[in-house]
């Protein structure tokens, strides 16, 4: 016999399925990354209505048969996020923040940290348009990291342990380097590093700002770290072209 289950969840992505039918990927508070299937949610008449779309917390009742994924057999809205849809960068945005979210973590893996801290970026991006900003998603990202176990060591050379002389990035070694063991890494600046430093210490809300030049270095530190610990790549963290703008700006 198939268990039941209730939980909140954030919808992270859905795919049409069947006729009538969608497959969710929602993230949980209790349980992690969870597959679900909504039948009839596509029907005009759906007894869903809007309740299961992407970004959307919800309270969902599961119900687990035989197969891998649950069937959802109710959902009631917790937040819609309905003022972050109305602007095209905060919806981009948390787009992105769910996406990566359900990159990092694999099903069956509950955090309730990254649940909250899904929901806390999904709130601060409804609350004001003007949180919609490269250093915000890459903060988000830094904590994800974080949460994943996979933060970069910034303190001192990943190599030797040197405490000075930090000029460059090795995703291989999984930290920030000396300029006596850069060989291999990437230029990474002060200006970075201390954006990097500054937003693993401070609430998402009070994430710092940086230029162009370090936010782009920032989100290769993230990636470089992903790729090379957790075997992962996310998509980029702000559209290319808005970050080209910004620099002839």
């Amino acid at each position: 016999m198939g268990a039941s289950l209730k939980t909140e969840a954030v919808i992270l992505r859905s795919l049409r399925y069947g006729e009538a039918d969608r497959i969710l990927h929602v993230y949980s508070l209790e349980h992690g990354r969870i597959g679900a299937i909504a039948k009839g949610v596509r029907r005009a008449k759906s007894r869903f209505g809007g309740r299961l779309e992407p970004i959307t917390r919800s309270a969902l009742l599961l119900h687990r048969g035989r197969g891998d994924l649950y069937t959802i057999t109710g959902a009631d809205t917790v937040e819609a996020y309905r003022r972050l849809r109305e602007h095209h960068a905060s919806l981009d945005m948390a787009a992105r923040a769910c996406d990566a979210v359900g990159r990092v973590f694999a099903e069956g893996e509950p955090h309730p940290a990254v649940f909250h801290l899904l929901c806390n970026e999904l709130a601060l991006l409804e609350a004001d348009p003007a949180n919609a900003t490269h250093a915000n998603q890459l903060a988000f990202r830094l904590k994800l990291l974080v949460a994943a176990g996979l933060a970069p060591q910034l303190g001192s050379c990943a190599a030797c342990g040197e405490a000075d002389h930090l000029s460059g990035f090795s995703g291989a070694a999984g930290g920030v380097v000396c300029s006596a063991c850069e060989a291999g890494a990437f230029p990474l600046g002060a200006e970075a590093h201390g954006f990097l430093t500054g937003a693993l210490t401070v609430p998402l809300a009070h994430a710092p700002g940086a230029s162009d030049l370090a936010l782009r270095q920032a989100e290769r530190v993230i990636a470089s770290t992903l790729e090379h610990h957790g075997g992962l790549r996310l998509r980029d963290a702000a559209p290319r072209r808005s970050v080209a703008a910004r620099s002839r700006g």
